[in-house]
């Protein structure tokens, strides 16, 4: 694809070269529109775009450079780096300034270079999020889980479907492992392409609030929304909830018409997230009226029962994830099912062949005669809805082994310390991934929200782990909290291999179990 056809998705933005016609204006700025240049000038910059790229270690020739300001670095400090890799166009903001003498080199300011990336990879790559179904999950809890349970649903149902988000992206026979959450413009449009040409219909995406408040979804073509939840987290980033909650409505914001939305009616932020949405609206719960509920819930350790009703459609399902926040998971999944029309007994096969979800509540088993979970929750609500969910089907006591990550929401720290010292019977803090925190501090903070004493520091995790094991008798439950799927820790000078279920077993073993 060619500069000039290329740029014809950005909406409003000014143009300049030294390789182009003196014709210019003398400031080197033209005000002309569409493009802001004449044909003359169009033909004398055009070239063959190879690839675009806002990382100047991945610019090769004929490259598109976007300078993004980004939370750690400012792509406007590698423009120079850019061109000399091959870059022959830069986007930039404004403001910025450009490096001297650039030889022939297209530069092009637009007012948010964040949009104008998104624009750029969705033409690059021809839109392939409008050929095919797109699912978007957002929520602080329950997208990985509720992800995993509509791949199964779509699999059963003979569709092709692929899943980017926490734990990995994946479809068909290829597996990539995940960086972010949710993937940036390029490598997001970059992935659906590939999907596309490898038969895949519908793609499942984990839309997280960073995502989302950085423009990194904009241009997807969403034939669904689902809404898990919204509980306090990373506001290191966002500053404030109503921040975050924005920055989690842009994706109901912006569905089309024909698109539908999934919604938690049981949720705080229901009521204000359904008046922001667009398309037709589903919705779910437990406690409050809904298009699709679950009622006579029964748990224990082994599988989960209820009674769910969909309109005139009314099943008992029994499923092998355990907890109440896991009905609200399997619900999720099933009011999407309804809003795709998909058959319902298919749906419900599907849920109940489904066995579990990597780091999430992931049972280590063993002959030991007491249980051992591995679970993803590093939030307060995460982890009192772990916990909970335990105590429901246990007596016994529940020893729960957790820490906080560094550089993260500072103010969640004593909350977590909190939920763990009331609904826990023991707690061993430990490190999480203390980053470039002295983990001593971090701990310091979690204690900060600890009012008994039923609890003890061991910094190393494989330690914590190994006293957890030790300490559990005939019947009670220990809890590796924090890390879930993860297989490593991150510290200030290193990135050590570390995965909770392996320790555990490793552990257990040693123990003759």
């Amino acid at each position: 694809m060619r500069l000039m056809q290329l740029i014809k998705s950005l909406n409003k933005f000014k143009i300049y070269s030294d390789a182009a016609d003196t014709s210019m204006p003398s400031e080197g700025w033209s005000k002309k529109t569409p493009l802001g240049i004449n044909a003359k000038q169009s033909r004398t910059i055009d070239f063959e775009v190879k690839g675009i790229s806002c990382d100047s270690k991945q610019v090769s020739g004929d490259f598109i450079f976007i300078a993004i300001k980004g939370v750690n670095a400012d792509g406007n400090n590698f423009i120079q780096e850019a061109i000399e890799k091959g870059a022959k166009a830069v986007i930039k903001s404004p403001d910025d300034h450009v490096p001297a003498s650039p030889k022939n080199i297209v530069f092009i300011e637009v007012a948010d270079e964040r949009i104008a990336l998104a624009r750029l990879a969705a033409e690059f790559y021809g839109n392939p999020s409008s050929k095919m179904r797109v699912v978007g999950i957002t929520g602080t809890n329950g997208k990985t889980t509720t992800a995993y349970l509509i791949e199964r649903v779509l699999k059963e149902g003979n569709f092709i479907p692929a899943v980017i988000g926490t734990i990995n992206y994946r479809f068909k026979d290829k597996l990539i492992p995940s960086k972010n959450t949710t993937p940036g413009p390029i490598e997001l449009q970059s992935m659906l392409a590939d999907m596309l040409k490898k038969g895949v219909n519908y793609s499942i995406i984990e839309v997280s609030s960073h995502g989302l408040d950085q423009n990194r979804t904009d241009q997807i073509n969403f034939s669904s929304a689902i809404f898990t939840n919204l509980t306090q987290d990373h506001l290191d980033y966002h500053k404030t909830q109503e921040k975050y909650f924005q920055a989690k409505a842009k994706l109901f914001k912006n569905l089309g018409d024909t698109a539908f939305a999934v919604i938690n009616n049981d949720d705080a932020y229901a009521r204000r997230l359904k008046s922001l949405s667009r398309g037709r609206l589903i919705s779910y719960g437990i406690e409050n009226k809904a298009d699709i509920t679950a009622k006579d819930i029964k748990l224990d350790l082994a599988h989960t029962e209820f009674n769910l009703a969909a309109g005139d459609f009314k099943t008992n399902l029994d499923i092998k994830l355990i907890g109440r926040h896991n009905v609200y998971n399997v619900l999720a999944c099933f009011a999407w099912a309804v809003g795709e029309g998909l058959d319902l007994e298919t749906v419900k096969l599907a849920l109940e062949k489904f066995n579990s979800v990597p780091g999430r509540l992931e049972k280590i088993n063993s002959n030991a005669g007491f249980s051992v979970f591995v679970d993803y929750a590093h939030t307060e609500d995460a982890l009192k809805n772990v916990i909970s969910a335990l105590r429901q089907i246990s007596k016994n006591r529940i020893i729960v082994v957790f820490g906080c990550g560094g550089n993260r929401d500072k103010t969640k720290r004593p909350k977590m310390g909190s939920v763990v010292s009331k609904l826990a019977d023991y707690a061993i803090i430990t490190n999480d991934n203390p980053r470039c925190e002295a983990p001593e501090e971090i701990i310091e903070d979690i204690k900060k929200g600890i009012e008994g004493d039923n609890y003890c520091v061991i910094l190393e995790r494989f330690e914590a782990i190994k006293k957890s094991l030790s300490l559990a008798k005939s019947g009670d439950i220990v809890l590796l909290a924090g890390k879930g799927h993860e297989n490593y820790q991150i510290f200030k000078d290193k990135i050590m291999h570390f995965d909770d279920c392996e320790v555990a077993r490793q552990c257990l073993k040693s123990m003759n179990y």
